[in-house]
């Protein structure tokens, strides 16, 4: 079968890589890729979000399969303009992505279905926002509604920075009109876990755990990202904690999805909070987080393609979701100062020295292939994944192998796994 991945990042390469070992798969797409992707599958210059142009090289190529593995394309309503055009799609329609596309619908689903999570309150004026939080109980987080690359979430820590959220994110719109209305919500503590689900509509399988580092510094400090590391599995995500979860957080979210006439077949991420109270959901997304599927998926035994066919089909109920029983640690390697201000353009060396090794990764996210070579082409560059019999000896490869990538401004965060490790 011909199969299409919509995207360009590191999530993508993962899921490429997945891609490329199913028997199913003859030929591989991907639109519009990267220099890494580029070595597995054929990279067509279509953005993720010229949706007509995605459907007409989709028709003409005869593909069977089309995954859409970023959040833009996919609360844009991507697979409905695949659908419609006769396109088999892997991943939720507009109206389920919603569930990523907006935290305030996703907090008020969980508000009427009795799904645990923090206490919140939504806001469209400004002012009324910051009333509001001259009586509220710091630390407090604010939460851009609408999609913003994983980096709309602010936590503040007194009045005064909670004020500075406001105007960041209402009145000078640093993340675009994805702050048009906001979230304020109770800050949790506890540890933070990260799983992944495939869904038919009505059937849930999670998963192995994972937990991603998102701010950009060392000890967890500096601006957030679109995250600098990730390890899998949590050793805090215990049986006891995923048997509550799947009666309390996963299948009732799939349940209310669907009562709500907006089933949602594709992956639900679920960003959980283990607080003194229970699991709590501190975030939805509608699809495969990054870096966390760099983690996730080399660890996968299924055939990727069958499962996500049994998700398009209804079927997901007859699969027998299956992980290795190791573990595995990403490290991402960015641009020296991102997120903010960042070059481009950087030659990129050391490649080789990924090859022929099945327990070691080199996930691409930022790069573009050039006549000089491999050049960084983004903030995050590259995310390198290890597996190991466990969390230590997965931790030390990975930063082995961090050694073997080198580029101007190579920079990485030292600490990935590290506080897992010390408990």
């Amino acid at each position: 079968m011909n199969v299409l991945i919509v995207g360009g990042g590191g999530r993508e390469h993962a899921i490429a890589m997945s891609v490329a070992k199913s028997k199913k798969v003859t030929k591989i797409y991907c639109a519009p890729g990267n220099a890494g992707i580029a070595q597995i599958a054929e990279c067509v210059p279509i953005g993720a979000m010229e949706f007509d142009a995605l459907a007409a090289f989709a028709k003409e190529e005869e593909i069977d399969l089309a995954i859409v593995g970023m959040d833009d394309p996919l609360v844009g309503g991507l697979v409905d303009v695949f659908e419609a055009n006769g396109i088999r799609a892997f991943g939720p329609k507009a109206n389920a992505a919603i569930l990523e596309g907006s935290k305030a619908f996703s907090k008020d689903l969980m508000k009427k279905y009795h799904i645990p999570t923090a206490a919140y309150e939504t806001f469209d004026d400004a002012d009324a926002a910051l009333a509001y939080l001259e009586t509220a109980r710091m630390p407090i987080v604010l939460k851009a509604d609408g999609l913003a690359l994983g980096k709309g979430v602010l936590i503040c820590n007194t009045l005064e920075e909670a004020k500075a959220g406001v105007k960041t994110i209402m009145l000078d719109k640093q993340f675009g009109s994805a702050g048009n209305h906001m979230v304020v919500e109770e800050f949790m503590t506890g540890r933070e876990v990260s799983v992944l689900s495939f869904v038919d509509g009505k059937t849930i399988k999670t998963m192995t755990s994972a937990q991603d580092h998102k701010r950009a510094g060392d000890g967890d400090t500096g601006l957030n990202t679109g995250g600098m590391g990730t390890f899998s599995p949590s050793p805090f995500y215990t049986k006891e904690i995923d048997a509550i979860c799947q009666e309390t957080i996963y299948r009732p979210t799939v349940a209310a999805m669907a009562a709500e006439g907006r089933p949602f077949k594709g992956v639900i991420f679920f960003g959980l909070m283990l607080t003194a109270d229970g699991p709590k959901v501190l975030e939805y997304n509608a699809r495969f987080g990054d870096p966390e599927a760099q983690v996730v998926l080399p660890r996968m035994e299924n055939d990727i393609i069958e499962v996500m066919e049994a998700c398009i089909d209804g079927t997901l109920d007859q699969v027998d979701l299956r992980f290795t029983d190791n573990a595995a640690v990403c490290v991402v390697l960015a641009s020296d100062g991102y997120p903010v201000h960042y070059e481009k353009g950087k030659v990129m060396t050391g490649f080789e020295a990924f090859d022929g090794k099945d327990d070691y990764f080199c996930f691409h996210a930022g790069t573009k292939a050039t006549d000089e070579g491999i050049v960084t082409n983004g903030g995050r560059v590259v995310g390198i994944t290890a597996t190991g019999a466990d969390l230590k000896e997965a931790r030390a490869k990975a930063y082995k192998a961090t050694e073997w990538i080198d580029f101007e401004g190579k920079y990485m965060r030292h600490d990935i796994g590290a506080a897992i490790l010390e408990a």
